[in-house]
């Protein structure tokens, strides 16, 4: 059994406007060892759906309204909050997207990770203090005795983030979620990051789910790689099927607006013309299609289904289903 299964996941916003389907049915799984890149554009529904693997959703708005997430053979969804408070940061661990602003300012950075561990753990303090140095060690933070009682703001933005992967390893989870945790740093520190996960990842086995917009990065870390738009899954791929030959148009636009290395700089990257469409503004038939440059009469009046082309490739697009009949 894979540590984490979401089947077919829903969560809808509960707005003045109405309701919006903002997690659309969404099926996932990782497996041991495993990264699983969530990939899209911005309004996608990327971070919704880890919140919603969490159950940290602000309610109001958002509600989980179906579906089931099976975490190491428990049904999160099913849980009491009480049972929630346990299993996140001991089963389950969580970066979220700005450490700067995640972490809390009045307290030191030792102290923040050590409330992790007195939850989880009955380590006494002096015990604590050491598990903390360790992961801080473990995390490659420099000097890591002296940034041990640090406040938040002493600390640089790749200090940080790092305090924050501490946070989410310190009991040792064998599940991570990673949610844009490269997007505010520079690019030697992202570098820098992304070995550090893949190391971690590596001594301990996680699964890991890496949420990004970035496919550079995704081709760096990621095994299989699951694509949104607007709020549904559209493509999933292993990651050298999905750069090699990508079936969905929305993928082969994410791919070609991604810059790659060595390439000649008069190169001109190419756009995918529009924005993902609001929530309440969704079209009647595929959500991409007044974006789609392969767009067909159907697209308009049809959702296309979700289909295993071949094994290991699922695709929703139908102009991709004429391609491989």
């Amino acid at each position: 059994m894979r540590p984490l299964e979401v089947r077919d996941l829903g969560t809808t916003l509960f707005t003045r406007r109405g309701a919006m389907k903002a997690v659309d049915g969404m099926n996932l799984s990782v497996g041991a060892g495993e990264t699983v890149a969530l990939v899209g554009e911005s309004g996608c529904g990327k971070s919704l759906t880890a919140l919603s693997i969490m159950r940290l959703l602000p309610d109001p708005p958002a509600r989980i309204v179906g579906g089931q997430v099976i975490l190491n053979g428990r049904d999160l969804v099913a849980l009491p909050e009480q049972a929630m408070l346990d299993i996140r940061g001991r089963e389950i661990g969580m970066i979220f997207q700005d450490p700067m602003s995640s972490l809390n300012p009045v307290a030191t950075v030792g102290a923040q990770i050590a409330e992790v561990l007195a939850a989880h753990t009955d380590l006494g303090r002096r015990q604590a203090r050491a598990r903390v140095l360790e992961l801080l060690d473990q995390v490659g933070m420099p000097d890591a005795e002296r940034r041990l009682d640090a406040y938040p703001h002493q600390l640089s933005g790749g200090m940080c983030q790092r305090v924050m992967i501490a946070m989410a390893i310190a009991c040792s989870p064998s599940v991570l979620i990673a949610d844009e945790p490269t997007t505010a740093l520079d690019v030697t520190v992202q570098a820098q990051v992304l070995t550090l996960l893949k190391r971690l990842q590596t001594e301990a086995g996680m699964a890991m789910i890496f949420i990004t917009h970035d496919l550079g990065v995704v081709a760096e870390i990621a095994d299989r790689v699951v694509v949104m738009y607007a709020g549904r899954k559209v493509e999933e791929a292993t990651v050298d099927d999905l750069f090699e030959a990508p079936l969905h148009p929305y993928t082969a636009g994410l791919i070609g607006a991604t810059p790659v290395p060595g390439a000649e700089r008069a190169a001109r990257l190419a756009d995918i013309p529009g924005v993902v469409p609001a929530l309440n503004e969704l079209p009647a038939g595929c959500a991409f299609a007044p974006r789609c440059k392969r767009v067909m009469d159907r697209c308009w009046k049809e959702q296309p289904a979700l289909t295993e082309l071949r094994p290991g490739r699922r695709v929703a697009c139908f102009a991709a289903e004429l391609d491989a009949a």
